[in-house]
């Protein structure tokens, strides 16, 4: 029996999809799928948390890891930067460098229990809200968006880590497959992450 742990934000956890539930969800179910008809077992925990940036991350994440530590072996995806980068009152909620910094530590904690470790990609935001503060009163920019995924990239080579890059799965459709607040995908949009994203779990059934 291996263990998937999804640590992110809202958009782990699958806020604004309320008829699949977010694609960890529909991996989940995929994956429940797959061992009733004879593969192996894949548990998966959604420990996605909505509005979480990394320096919530690592207040849990030992905990979490310990919680969750399955002897036949583990899997961790890490999805964080959307909260990140959001600029509120004028300076962002975690800076570049210190986004870096607790990444690299939270990469730090999930070695201790897996080599299996895949750095999630922030989606791009749509036009409507690139530069404008929302309701939340965040302000996030695609350019930014750029800035924090090459950080996620550049530790996914120096860590010899596996990134997903659900940022190129939507550039190029993002206005239909975010949801109207901009920044969370829609059904569409989560779909299109679990399709990117089950060739991975398929390795472990």
């Amino acid at each position: 029996m291996i263990y998937g742990l999804f640590f992110g934000d809202s958009i782990t956890y699958g806020e604004y999809d309320g008829v699949f539930g977010g694609w960890v969800d529909i991996l989940k179910r995929y994956a429940l799928q797959q061992f009733h008809e004879g593969n192996n077992e894949l548990i998966l925990f959604n420990l996605g948390i909505g509005g979480e940036t990394t320096e919530g991350l690592l207040k849990r994440m030992p905990y979490e890891l310990a919680a969750r530590n399955s002897a036949e072996g583990n899997i961790v995806f890490i999805g964080y930067g959307a909260n990140d980068l959001a600029i509120r009152n004028g300076v962002s909620m975690v800076n570049p460098v210190q986004f870096r910094s607790n990444m690299i530590k939270a990469i730090q904690h999930a070695k201790q229990y897996t080599n299996d470790i895949y750095l999630v990609s922030i989606l791009p935001v749509s036009r409507e809200i690139d530069g404008v503060k929302t309701a939340t009163g965040k302000l996030r920019t695609n350019e930014e968006v750029l800035v924090y995924n090459r950080i996620l990239k550049d530790l996914a080579v120096e860590n010899s880590l596996h990134y997903i890059d659900f940022y190129a799965a939507f550039l190029g459709d993002k206005e239909i497959l975010l949801s109207g607040d901009g920044v969370h995908p829609n059904e569409k949009g989560y779909g299109i992450m679990a399709e990117t994203a089950i060739p991975i779990i398929e390795k472990y059934l």
